[in-house]
């Protein structure tokens, strides 16, 4: 048995059982996967995939378990590499945030800044995506930490902590009848047609949940998945926008106004999700610590290690 098969079990996997597919990941030949996968079977004495034919169509019960074991223990290899890593050379590397547009591009500018003044050594990458595909790509192994309101806490295999809390914005053209609305009501905002963030963002969930609770069904015409999209369309005058306030900048966004609407939403939580028991590089530590000053190194530690009571919450 090697890391290199139990490799191979996780991408077919990944994969949707499709060896080919598998074998174009790892840049490798669809026989050398299938042989090291049955060569493993064989020491273990069962089989992990169900076939038909040469085809694998299931993962089998105990090959469930495999997958598991399969998982940590590639985990703990990673772990055991950048241990080495980080006492080899502490300020070098790679580190991969995994993020929504939002936060990419209104909450994170300064963070990423001042990280790479500190450690200029550090490749950074950010992923952009949905706060599902956010929560996978780090517990896929792709992102090192996942930034994402507060569906990242629908996953169990994530440490999720909290960062920071925010709100929305009502914005429209000016001169919008919705900007004479004084106190602003979600009564007056379902007069007129709406443009806002997409069903996959846990942050419309509140806005729905508004809605709801009045016995209101908003006008929703036009959703997307970023802030800048929905202000391009109400720039246009399709409708009135309701984004996240960080995303609205009067020196930027001149051809638009903003109301608060803090008042008739719940506010949301962006929080951090890391992978259980994952070993964190000095400037991932760092990283988190610039985007939420309370979130201390021993405090993740306390998080990632499994700690009883280890959310600082906020």
């Amino acid at each position: 048995m090697n890391l290199q098969q139990l490799r191979y079990v996780l991408e077919v996997n990944k994969h949707k059982l499709s060896v080919s597919d598998a074998a174009d990941a790892l840049f490798t030949s669809q026989p050398g996967v299938s042989k090291q996968i049955r060569m493993l079977e064989e020491e273990l004495g069962i089989e992990i995939f169900t076939r038909h034919g040469k085809r694998l169509v299931a993962l089998t019960e105990p090959g469930k378990q495999v997958l598991e074991i399969a998982e940590r223990m590639l985990r703990e290899a990673d772990n055991l590499r950048q241990v080495g890593r980080e006492f080899v050379d502490e300020d070098s590397g790679k580190l991969t945030i995994a993020t929504t547009h939002t936060q990419a591009r209104y909450a994170l500018p300064p963070v990423v800044g001042e990280f790479l003044r500190r450690f200029p050594k550090v490749q950074l990458h950010i992923h952009q995506g949905n706060p599902h595909q956010v929560a996978a790509q780090v517990l896929a192994g792709e992102a090192d930490i996942g930034i994402a309101t507060e569906a990242l806490a629908d996953f169990p295999d994530l440490v999720t902590l909290p960062c920071r809390q925010w709100n929305r914005s009502v914005i429209a053209r000016p001169g919008h009848p919705i900007l004479r609305e004084s106190p602003l009501t979600l009564e007056a905002v379902a007069r007129f047609p709406v443009i806002t963030y997409d069903t996959a963002f846990a942050g419309r969930g509140a806005i729905n949940r508004a809605f709801l609770s009045r016995g209101l069904k908003p006008n929703v015409i036009l959703t997307a998945l970023d802030s800048d999209v929905i202000k391009t369309y109400v720039a246009m005058d399709l409708g009135i926008g309701i984004i996240a306030s960080m995303a609205f900048d009067p020196l930027v966004d001149r051809s638009l106004q903003a109301i608060d609407a803090a008042h008739l939403f719940e506010s949301s939580t962006t929080r951090i999700g890391l992978p259980r028991k994952v070993w964190l590089r000095g400037y991932a530590f760092a990283f988190i610590e610039l985007f939420a000053p309370h979130l201390t190194r021993k405090m993740v530690n306390a998080a990632i290690s499994g700690a009883h009571g280890s959310d600082p919450g906020l």
